[in-house]
């Protein structure tokens, strides 16, 4: 019984638009390839009609819509087929309804099929055209029989029975550029279409639409040419432009906001036609990042590339090709920003203003991280990142390289640590000068210099630029000439599942006292007592000084730690209770430095007035503004060099 009265209902519904020709039911016929069809995937505004006046009939059946060939229905994507898309006469249909008065409705018909030749629709071609079409077509040919005209004008005829057919839309000629007689055969099909269902061209204009422009990049975009030239052939044929109509990545298609805007065109040409004022349909158009003209390209971003690029307000702005991904998202600075499609294959976002420094990012796309194939990468996060520069103004001077001054060289190593059987890499910073003929006996001090958690031994002269911190202090006399070395500290992997936090990076220990001071000192002109020794640290590297020095104070006189990783830290107890004969400490160490961030809450104001408290002698540093980031560390270690080995 219910089945039944959902039949009657149903039926009721149809029956609606069924009795004497109405000629206040405006019937459009569309036909056409792959546009036509609609490539787009519709959005949640594309189903969502204004009014009920807009109609489509189905040209085939759609089981999953229960939709019947031959009946009418809301004018709701897919208006082709089943599996198609949004397609111009969506909104061609919209924009009609809303410009003619509301007693008029309007019906599509939609017949098109991907690829296909105009020959396709050719009633004396199809047949030999059938046997030459390639196997990805034959599915679509045999929805409409293998005869896609025929579909058409029996629809029409039988449309024909309820309203009057005002117009033939078609966006087809992709397939054919390049083809001389293309007009000829349009003009073929359009006088077969008025012949077959008796019309007047006068009375049923002919609307081709320009293929897909690209911004000239167009894949068939000479064929815009010979359908610009089609009213040449067809006196009543009407040209629908495609200028500005943005496409998807292949540059055949158009995308959703495409096919909305070339539909809009086609509807606002047909009510100019018949006489009506156009009135275009609300839309919401995708949200687009607009660089304004004051932005940058930022230091680092790989030469050649467009973007990133930096504002005068510090905001970000980044763009990368990916043109197969449904959603790309930008991590920067604790943040996650939602990229936006350009319609081109790409994806824009802009951040909100940045603090100054550099900083690590990503771009995720499918759940993964990828590094910004734009940006030069860095290692940090435990593996190579992007990164980006927002520059500061003249006071970040101290770390960029200057003209008129003379600058070291950061070299790569490789030793041998017997401590651990393996082959190990690092870097030294040697001062200006250190090869010159006048200096080939003179000897450096050295200052071991460690990163943070997830870092590696390059990081203090990509990320830190501690090369230009040294030159620059250094030509000012604020430091001494010295050695610098940075090893990797077997911290670049994070914590291991069950591992303790003084276990981490423990095993570096061994290597640094029996490895690597043995190795720079029989290779590099250095001092070798502890007087002429130095270790400093940020964050776990920090932590790694506190426990290299304070155990080996026979070999180092000074240290520092930058965000030090250091919490908890007993003074009384520490490290068999070094810090307990704090005159004997202050003989023996002859410069400590606590530093951090103000913005970072690591507890070091605390563990340098404890120090204080018990007399050791202890220097804090607190950079303004900055949190657990390089730019706190630069400035760190711009203040701590000029205390070393004076």
């Amino acid at each position: 019984m219910r089945k039944f009265l959902l039949l009657i209902s149903f039926c009721a519904c149809m029956s609606a638009y069924a009795g004497p020709v109405d000629p206040n039911f405006y019937i459009f016929l569309c036909f056409g390839q792959s546009n036509m069809e609609g490539a787009a995937r519709p959005e949640a505004q594309d189903f969502k009609l204004e009014d009920n006046r807009f109609l489509m009939m189905a040209a085939v059946d759609d089981n999953e819509r229960g939709r019947k060939m031959g009946e009418w229905y809301q004018a709701t994507p897919p208006l082709c087929r089943g599996n198609n898309g949004l397609t111009p006469v969506d909104y061609f249909g919209r924009t009609l309804a809303k410009s003619l008065p509301a007693n008029v409705r309007v019906g599509v018909i939609t017949v098109a099929i991907g690829g296909i030749k105009i020959e396709g629709f050719m009633p004396d071609e199809i047949a030999e055209y059938i046997k030459t079409a390639p196997a990805w077509m034959k599915g679509m040919l045999e929805a409409y029989d293998n005869n896609p005209y025929q579909r058409l004008v029996d629809l029409a005829k039988k449309a024909q029975k309820e309203g009057v057919i005002k117009g033939v839309l078609m966006h087809q000629g992709e397939s054919n550029t390049g083809d001389p007689e293309w007009a000829n055969k349009v003009q073929n099909v359009y006088d077969r279409l008025l012949g077959d269902l008796k019309l007047k061209p006068e009375e049923v204009p002919l609307l081709a639409g320009e293929v897909v422009q690209a911004n000239g990049q167009g894949q068939c975009i000479a064929m815009n040419k010979q359908i610009d030239e089609l009213p040449k052939t067809i006196h009543t044929a009407h040209v629908v432009s495609s200028t500005g109509c943005t496409n998807g990545p292949d540059r055949l298609h158009f995308d959703a906001n495409g096919y909305r805007e070339l539909g809009c065109r086609y509807g606002e040409l047909m009510a100019t036609l018949l006489g009506v004022d156009p009135v275009r349909p609300a839309f919401e158009k995708p949200k687009t990042v607009e660089v304004p003209a004051d932005a940058v390209l930022a230091e680092t971003t790989v030469p050649g590339n467009d973007f990133p690029k930096v504002d005068k307000e510090r905001r970000a702005y980044f763009k990368v090709a990916a043109p197969e991904a449904r959603k790309v998202v930008l991590d920067i600075c604790n943040k996650k920003y939602d990229m936006l499609p350009d319609g081109q294959g790409n994806w824009m976002a802009v951040t909100d203003p940045l603090v100054v420094g550099f900083h690590y990012y990503f771009l995720n796309i499918g759940g993964v991280n990828f590094i910004d194939p734009s940006t030069e990468t860095f290692f940090g996060c435990n593996r190579e990142a992007g990164g980006i520069e927002i520059p500061e103004g003249p006071e970040g001077d101290y770390y960029r390289p200057q003209q008129g001054i003379d600058h070291g060289q950061v070299r790569s190593i490789y030793y041998y640590a017997n401590s651990t059987n393996e082959w190990r890499h690092a870097m030294v910073y040697t001062p200006a000068g250190y090869d010159s003929k006048k200096n080939i006996k003179k000897k450096y001090p050295v200052l071991y210099l460690q990163h943070g958690m997830g870092e590696d031994e390059t990081g203090w002269a990509k990320q830190g630029h501690m090369q230009h911190i040294m030159d620059n202090a250094i030509a000012k006399g604020e430091a001494v000439p010295m050695i610098v070395v940075m090893e990797s500290g077997d911290i670049k992997a994070p914590f291991g599942r069950g591992q303790s936090f003084d276990s981490y990076g423990a095993s570096f220990y061994k290597v640094l006292i029996n490895d690597l001071i043995p190795y720079i000192d029989s290779n590099f002109r250095t001092y070798t007592d502890r007087d002429h020794r130095a270790m400093a640290g940020l964050s776990w590297g920090g932590h790694q000084t506190f426990d290299v020095v304070l155990t080996n104070m026979d070999k180092f006189s000074y240290m520092g730690a930058f965000s030090g990783a250091i919490f908890n830290l007993d003074v009384k107890t520490a490290y068999d209770g070094v810090f307990t004969n704090a005159d004997e400490f202050n003989k023996k160490m002859h410069y400590v430095f606590v530093s951090a961030g103000s913005e970072e809450n690591f507890g070091t104001e605390q563990l340098a007035k404890s120090l204080n408290d018990i007399g050791i002698k202890t220097d804090l540093y607190i950079s303004p503004g900055t949190h657990h980031e390089w730019l706190t560390w630069r400035r760190c270690f711009n203040q701590f060099i000029p205390h070393l080995f004076k």
